[in-house]
C-alpha cells in the first residue's frame, strides 16, 4: 500500500506535472495567430471553425519545434524537471529523417499540458464546489450525455475522490513525459556517433599530451638530475664543467617548461600558444645536453634530414628524445650511440646502449622509477605512424632501440 502510493509523494512528480503545464502555457501566444485565418470564414459552422484553429496551432507548435535552437532548449528545460538525462544536442549533425522527433514532442508535451491542466482545474473545482453546493442540495454532476445530482455525505466522497484524482493526474502527465523524453529529446543515431567521435578524439588528444609530458618532462628530469650529479662531483676540482652543467639543466628546464605551459593551456581549454615544434633539426642540441649530462654520445646521422616532412621529424625527434631518456635510465654509463638515417622511402632511427650491472658511480639506473609506459608508448607512435618498432638485447652487454618509419605518411 505504502509502496504503491509513495510516487505520489516525490517532488519529482509534481515537478514533471508543472512541467507539462508550462508546455500549454508557452503556447498560448500561437493561438491568436491560428484564429486569425477562422475569422475570416465566419460563415462555416462552429465546429469547423474549432477544428482548423486546433490545426492551425498544431501546425505552428511544430514549426516551432523544428528549429534547432527550439530542441537545445528543450533539451535543458527538460533535464531537471522530469530526472532524465538528456545531452546537449551534437553540433554541425545533419538531421535527416530524425527532424521530426522534436515537433513531435511539443505536440505531445503541448497536448499533454493542456489535457492534464484542464482535467486538474476540473477536478479541483468540483472538489472545493460540491461540499459547498451540497449544503444548498444544489449539488450536480454534468456531462455532454446527462447529469447526476449528489446529495448528503456522497458530496464529500465525491470531491474527496476528486481531490484525490489530482495527484493522479500529476503522476501519469510526469511519467508519460519521463518515457517520451529519452526517445523524442535524447541522441538519435547521427548523434550518438556524433558524439562517440567527440570523445574518441578527446580521448586521442590526451593521449597525445600524455606522450608529450612523457617524452619531454621524462627527459628533462632525467637529465638534469644525471647533471646536478655530475656537477656536485666536479663543483670542487673543476668550477667550470659545474658551471656548464647549471647551464644545461636552466636549458633543459626551459624548454621543459615550454611544453608543460602548452599542454596546460591545451588542458584548461585555452588558447595556448603555439605548440612546441622540435624536429630532427633539434637533435644536435639534445645530443649535447647529454653530453653535459656526462654521458658519452656516438652520433651517426645519414641522408638529408632536414628534407624530412614536418609530422615525421616531429616524431622522429620524440623517438630519440625516449630512446635517449631511457638509455640515460637504464644504460650502464658506456657510449650510447645514435644512428639516423634518411633514405628516399624510409627514415630509419637506432639507439644503442651498454646493458648490464652498473661500472660507475654517481647517478645509476636503480635512481630513476619506471613507469612502464616508455616502450608501449613509443610503439604506440610507430603503429600510427605505419613503421616498425623493435626493441629488446642486443647483444650480451647491450640494448637496442631501431625504428623504421616509411618517409611518406599514408593519407
Amino acid at each position: 500500500m505504502i509502496r504503491g502510493i509513495r510516487p505520489l509523494l516525490r517532488g519529482s512528480t509534481y515537478s514533471g506535472a508543472l512541467f507539462a503545464f508550462c508546455g500549454a502555457f508557452v503556447s498560448l501566444p500561437l493561438l491568436p495567430f491560428a484564429a486569425l485565418p477562422v475569422l475570416t470564414w465566419r460563415s462555416a459552422p462552429w465546429g469547423v471553425q474549432m477544428g482548423l484553429t486546433l490545426l492551425l496551432w498544431a501546425a505552428l507548435v511544430a514549426a516551432l519545434g523544428s528549429a534547432r535552437l527550439t530542441r537545445r532548449a528543450l533539451i535543458a528545460c527538460a533535464r531537471r524537471p522530469l530526472g532524465v538525462p538528456l545531452p546537449d544536442p551534437a553540433p554541425a549533425v545533419p538531421r535527416g529523417a530524425d527532424r521530426w522527433r522534436t515537433p513531435l514532442w511539443l505536440l505531445l508535451h503541448v497536448a499533454l499540458g493542456w489535457t492534464g491542466g484542464l482535467a486538474s482545474l476540473v477536478l479541483l473545482g468540483a472538489g472545493v464546489a460540491l461540499p459547498m453546493a451540497g449544503q444548498s442540495d444544489q449539488a450536480r454532476l454534468t456531462w455532454s450525455s446527462g447529469s447526476v445530482r449528489v446529495t448528503g455525505v456522497w458530496t464529500w466522497v465525491v470531491a474527496v475522490v476528486c481531490l484525490l484524482l489530482v495527484p493522479l493526474v500529476c503522476l501519469a502527465l510526469s511519467s508519460a513525459l519521463r518515457r517520451l523524453a529519452p526517445g523524442l529529446l535524447g541522441p538519435s543515431t547521427a548523434e550518438r556517433l556524433a558524439l562517440a567521435a567527440e570523445r574518441e578524439h578527446a580521448a586521442a588528444e590526451r593521449n597525445r599530451l600524455a606522450h608529450e609530458l612523457h617524452d619531454s618532462i621524462g627527459h628533462t628530469l632525467t637529465a638534469a638530475t644525471i647533471q646536478a650529479a655530475v656537477a656536485g662531483e666536479v663543483l670542487a676540482a673543476d668550477p667550470l664543467a659545474a658551471r656548464a652543467a647549471l647551464r644545461s639543466i636552466e636549458e633543459s628546464t626551459r624548454a621543459a617548461l615550454e611544453d608543460l605551459d602548452y599542454v596546460l593551456g591545451v588542458l584548461r581549454e585555452e588558447q595556448a600558444g603555439t605548440a612546441p615544434t622540435r624536429t630532427l633539426a633539434d637533435l644536435p642540441e639534445l645530443l649535447d645536453r647529454l653530453r653535459h649530462a656526462g654521458a658519452v654520445v656516438e652520433p651517426e646521422l645519414s641522408g638529408e634530414l632536414a628534407q624530412v616532412q614536418g609530422t615525421l621529424s616531429r616524431a622522429a625527434y620524440r623517438i630519440l628524445q625516449e630512446g635517449l631518456t631511457n638509455a640515460l635510465r637504464h644504460g650502464t654509463g658506456g657510449p650510447i650511440e645514435v644512428r639516423v638515417a634518411a633514405a628516399p622511402h624510409a627514415l630509419e632511427l637506432s639507439v644503442v646502449n651498454g646493458a648490464g650491472p652498473g661500472t660507475g658511480g654517481g647517478v645509476g639506473p636503480d635512481a630513476f622509477p619506471t613507469s612502464s609506459h616508455g616502450l608501449p608508448g613509443l610503439a604506440e607512435r610507430v603503429r600510427l605512424l605505419h613503421g616498425e618498432f623493435e626493441a629488446g638485447p642486443h647483444g650480451p652487454r647491450h640494448w637496442r632501440l631501431a625504428v623504421r618509419l616509411p618517409a611518406r605518411l599514408p593519407a
